[in-house]
């Protein structure tokens, strides 16, 4: 039995993964879907997003998302539901003279490293979005990048995992239980604290799926009476492997270096899409991102504030979503707003994820950041030993001190 500790796109595609080959699996997350992938725009690329001083991720990035058409494929027939899966490419344009001399920088970069990329005039670009400014210089078009709707993505590996008779722990973990050295299980938090940090939406989060007062093997699926529930101590379960998939909070029940990095994002919506192309802009040298979806939605997004683990959304960070977004696509005005929302990424001192054993039985899979969605099938493959040389720029070992997380 594996224990899967946390409900995003990361933790729910590793359960996944794993339930497909046969390996029981308990999925535990007060909210599952709720976190960080509820909040991110599901860009999946990577060639439009590479800056000088990441080509490792780079790397990480162009292998996911090779894995992502068959990801897509395997997880719609698994669950029976759509994605939004999209392949159109990103267009990375400039608004003004000097953003498009760091565009053109960029591109010298992007041809240095091979990338598959074109440089279009300004009106190359408005001819291929026509709703785009007349004040945009020009762009970069990355047409192998691609892009989807990550809550149509945790919704679709929450149905597969029920199909496959997964067991959901709606409890927030309060440590990892040792024997030892080894990992043998987690702690949980009594129900009335399992709310903590949890959406103010997500008004499920507390429901206690597993018996309390006695170790359990979660083999038996957890699941019991929430009134058996009332020990402070919080209950335990056990299993021959823990997978840490928590996120932000990976940090407080290891010694990983993950902080949280607060992103705010906004959801416009309109009858029809107002783009066609995912669109990446940077005005007067303020990154924004515009990402359609099928049914009209239009994503917009997204800060990056290190302020721990707050979750407000402010009239500030939005101000400054619209502004520059405005900029790009003045008709984003006339949109509904649908929906405005705060996440909190893992981040990592490198950028670079978190993926491997971390000393007897314990697996870990986070640090993520802004990549989340991207990378969480190239994380599975990892996890299955498919891509060695790629694993070890994610061994969680880099940061390790004399005597921690050892085997």
């Amino acid at each position: 039995m594996h224990l899967i500790v946390g409900g995003g796109v990361v933790g729910l595609s590793v359960a996944w993964r794993l339930a497909r080959a046969g390996t029981r699996v308990t999925v535990i997350d007060p909210a599952p879907a709720r976190g960080a992938s509820h909040a991110a725009a599901g860009m999946l690329a990577p060639v439009s997003e590479v800056s000088y001083t990441e080509e490792s991720l780079l790397r990480l990035g162009l292998a996911a998302l090779e894995r992502w058409p068959a990801f897509a494929a395997e997880l719609e027939a698994d669950s029976g539901l759509r994605l939004d899966y999209r392949t159109q490419g990103t267009l990375d344009v400039a608004f003004d003279t000097d953003d498009l001399a760091a565009l053109d920088e960029l591109a010298v970069f992007m041809d240095k490293l091979g990338l598959p990329v074109r440089r279009l005039t300004g009106r190359e670009c408005r001819r291929r979005e026509p709703m785009l400014a007349p004040s945009v210089r020009g762009g970069v078009l990355a047409e192998g990048d691609a892009w989807v709707d990550p809550r149509r993505v945790t919704a679709a590996l929450l149905a597969a995992l029920e199909k496959a008779g997964v067991a959901l722990v709606r409890r927030r973990v309060a440590a990892l239980v040792r024997d030892g050295s080894a990992v043998v299980g987690v702690r949980l938090e009594p129900p009335s604290a399992a709310t903590g940090n949890v959406p103010a939406d997500a008004t499920d989060g507390g429901r206690a799926d597993s018996p309390n007062g006695r170790p359990i093997d979660a083999s038996d699926g957890g699941r019991a009476d929430a009134s058996d529930a009332s020990d402070a101590s919080g209950d335990v379960l056990t299993g021959e492997r823990v997978v840490l998939a928590a996120g932000a909070w990976s940090g407080g029940l290891t010694d990983l270096p993950v902080r949280p990095v607060k992103g705010q994002i906004m959801r416009l919506r309109s009858p029809s899409p107002l783009l066609g192309t995912c669109v990446r802009g940077v005005v007067h040298g303020s990154p924004v991102y515009l990402v359609p979806r099928g049914d009209g939605e239009l994503v917009v997004g997204a800060t990056q504030e290190e302020l721990g683990f707050d979750t407000t959304v402010t009239a500030g960070g939005l101000y400054e979503l619209l502004r520059d977004a405005r900029e790009l696509v003045p008709g984003i005005t006339e949109l509904q707003v649908a929906d405005v929302v705060a996440g909190l990424r893992p981040g990592t001192p490198d950028n670079l994820p978190l993926i491997g054993p971390y000393g007897p039985g314990l697996t870990v899979a986070t640090g993520h950041h802004r990549g989340g969605v991207l990378l969480a099938p190239l994380t599975t493959a990892i996890l299955h030993g498919e891509e060695g040389e790629l694993a070890a720029l994610c061994a969680p070992q880099r940061f390790q001190t004399a005597g921690q997380g050892s085997d």
